[in-house]
């Protein structure tokens, strides 16, 4: 193929090129114009030659080459041109979808990251979780053992200080029940060491505490209606004293058998002397009113003044009250001691011929007849099992 010129507008210069004839038709001479005269023939002759006829039509091929080359050229340049302005296109397009992924490939990565913090999370999370029940699964019944042994520690110091033999036998039970919950063949001894101390506590005599401590409360309730001796009142008046007596003296002439004797009968020494008798009579029973006198064996008992009788009273309640405390913390040598110290203040200040007086020191003496010096056992059989137990573990 021949290259084609940098300028086709530029003549070329001629360069010799084989003929492209046919051999057949390079023998046969080409055909001249006819010319008339020595001149035609001449310029026939000459272009008859072969040198000529191929330098024509070398010519003529370079300018049918040229102008198709130019042509093509044309083409080209147009398609180029056509082709560069899709290419600058789709290379803005291609830009602007590079732009957009690149952004979308931001956010993307930023996603990842988020996504791999929570799964990180998620695994550490899941990590601790399988750690935590393979320590349940492993301990569990160590913590049932050690919390038996809280409760059970917990119901032998309520038993051994306030006397709790309900409370112990409570948590007892509680932990028998916590134990054959697990179904484990090694909880025999301490089911076994359990069951003998809930026997023991329900072999204990029974001791009424609350019906004695509700009579303390009774007794403590009346404290305040207990009559003194510093504040006692007067007997009955003389007014309904004098009128019985009248009425009296006017019915027992009614019941002799001798006639009654008008009183303008009598005589002036009897109607005096019978006059003088009511009258001292009458005196007798307002002087009776007015002093009185009684046998006491402490004198300040009768000297109290108010403010005092509401202190022994008060103190009175706080004796019986220790008492209760005492009582259910079985506590027998201070109970005791102020149950006797409460039937002393009553006998000191108190007046014990009043019916109320006297049922009050009747419930304190019955308070104090009960029997609080029970031996309570201790829950050292349980707290032994369960400890032994661990220890071996």
């Amino acid at each position: 193929m021949n290259e084609l010129p940098n300028n086709p507008d530029q003549p070329q210069a001629s360069v010799p090129a084989p003929s492209l004839a046919k051999p057949e038709e390079a023998q046969v001479p080409p055909v001249a114009p006819r010319v008339s005269g020595p001149a035609a023939r001449g310029l026939f002759d000459r272009m008859a030659q072969p040198l000529p006829l191929a330098v024509i039509a070398l010519a003529t091929m370079l300018a049918v080459q040229t102008v198709s080359s130019h042509s093509r050229i044309n083409s080209l340049r147009q398609d180029m041109a056509r082709s560069l302005q899709k290419g600058n296109a789709v290379n803005a397009e291609t830009a602007a979808l590079a732009r957009d992924v690149a952004d979308q490939s931001k956010e993307l990565q930023i996603k990842v990251g988020v996504l791999e913090s929570r799964q990180s999370e998620a695994q550490s999370q899941q990590v601790a979780l399988e750690q935590l029940y393979k320590d349940l699964s492993q301990n569990r019944d160590e913590w049932a053992l050690s919390e038996i042994e809280q409760v059970l520690a917990t119901a032998s110091q309520q038993l051994q200080l306030a006397g709790n033999v309900q409370g112990a036998l409570i948590a007892l039970q509680n932990a028998d029940r916590a134990v054959s919950s697990s179904n484990a063949p090694q909880f025999l001894t301490i089911r076994r060491a359990i069951a003998a101390d809930i026997d023991k506590l329900k072999a204990l005599p029974a001791v009424d505490l609350a019906g004695v401590a509700l009579r303390l409360d009774n007794v403590i309730a009346q404290v305040e209606t207990l009559p003194m001796l510093a504040d006692e009142k007067p007997l009955l008046p003389v007014a309904p004293v004098r009128t019985t007596r009248r009425l009296e003296a006017a019915a027992a002439p009614a019941k002799s058998a001798a006639p009654a004797v008008p009183p303008e009968s009598l005589g002036v020494g009897q109607r005096l002397l019978q006059t003088w008798s009511m009258w001292s009579q009458e005196m007798w029973d307002d002087v009776r009113q007015l002093i009185r006198v009684r046998s006491v064996d402490d004198p300040e008992a009768l000297m109290l003044s108010p403010s005092e009788s509401f202190f022994v009273r008060e103190n009175l309640k706080l004796r019986l009250l220790n008492a209760r405390l005492a009582l259910l913390s079985r506590n027998e040598a201070t109970f005791r001691d102020d149950l006797t110290t409460a039937q002393t203040m009553l006998a000191k200040y108190f007046d014990t011929r009043a019916r109320t007086t006297q049922s009050a020191q009747a419930a304190l003496r019955q308070v104090q007849a009960n029997d609080l010096t029970i031996e309570l056992p201790t829950l050292a059989e349980s707290l032994g099992a369960v400890r032994n137990y661990k220890a071996k573990q």
